[in-house]
């Protein structure tokens, strides 16, 4: 089980966002510059590095009540770093306010109320009615939009029509599904490696989700991209189908030509083609043929 989300409001000290996308930088830079000499790094890898492209407000709490969190998006756009916001579904309002982002994930990691209490433990004695608003709040976003589910075996992986008629709703432009991983015991913890799916059983509900989509009006999603290797499937509007071709990777120069531009644009905008090894069924199963995949020996 998880917490998301550790205060109902903004109480701190708030530090500039300058000085935030600044010392960020730094400190990644830092942290690759002790990369050097290490065996296996490459020269090329090493260099390129140094210059931070992407940028997850993400993980634990809730980045986007940070009351400054626009001109931090702003300051990293005018360094060429993309963002990829993820929020807990818990602030609407704030989901409203946010400037274009390169791509904004609304977490879903429940179909009802019920096992949205039991797996998320929310802060909010309202969750459901502030997650089902931070939904209807994606659907009015105009750039890049993902509900991201994370699939715990025993938990939550029965739901699959409460989750159709959620993107109903949310009508997302992507559907980015994957196996939860084991990261060991711990206390606030009590996932074992029984809630693990495997990549099959991810492909599968996937399936399964697209049709119970499909069953409602005007809805149509297709399985799109998968990396096998993350247990990990995209699934994606049919409309980024193009002449047998899906659309669902990102034009990062693109989007940051839009962004300075500061008029209305949409997802459409800034796609890219998806190369064919990422696509489902691939015989590479999302793995980047130009890359060395290393398997350690167990024996």
């Amino acid at each position: 089980r998880r917490v998301h989300g550790v205060t109902r409001e903004w109480r701190w000290k708030m530090d500039d966002p300058n000085f935030l996308v600044e010392s960020a930088v730094k400190a990644h830079v830092g942290m690759i510059r002790e990369m050097r000499g290490v065996p296996g790094v490459q020269p090329e890898r090493f260099q390129e590095a140094h210059t931070p492209a992407h940028c997850a407000l993400s993980l634990v709490g809730e980045p986007i009540i940070y009351p400054a969190i626009n001109e931090l998006v702003a300051g990293l756009h005018r360094r060429a770093i993309s963002t990829f916001m993820v929020t807990n579904a818990q602030f609407p309002k704030h989901i409203e306010d946010l400037h274009p982002v390169t791509q904004l994930y609304v977490s879903i990691d429940a179909g009802t109320k019920e096992s949205l209490k039991a797996i998320d433990r929310p802060i909010f004695e309202d969750f459901w009615e502030r997650f089902l608003d931070s939904i209807r709040a994606l659907a009015r976003k105009g750039q890049r939009t993902v509900f991201r589910l994370t699939l715990v075996n025993n938990w939550n992986m029965k739901e699959i029509q409460d989750y159709a008629e959620l993107i109903a709703i949310g009508k997302p432009d992507f559907i980015e599904v994957k196996g939860v991983t084991y990261c060991g015991d711990t206390e606030t913890s009590d996932l074992t490696m029984k809630n693990v799916p495997y990549h099959a059983d991810v492909v599968a509900f996937c399936g399964a989700l697209c049709a119970a989509v499909a069953a409602l009006p005007g809805m149509d999603y297709q399985l799109a991209c998968e990396h096998e290797h993350s247990c990990c499937i995209l699934i994606a509007k049919s409309s980024f189908l193009r002449d047998g071709k899906w659309h669902t990777w990102i034009d990062y120069p693109r989007f940051f030509e839009l962004v300075a531009k500061g008029e209305p644009f949409s997802t459409e905008d800034y796609t890219a083609p998806t190369p064919d090894w990422a696509v489902v069924g691939a015989p590479e199963h999302g793995f980047d043929p130009a890359e060395t995949r290393v398997r350690r020996n167990r024996h």
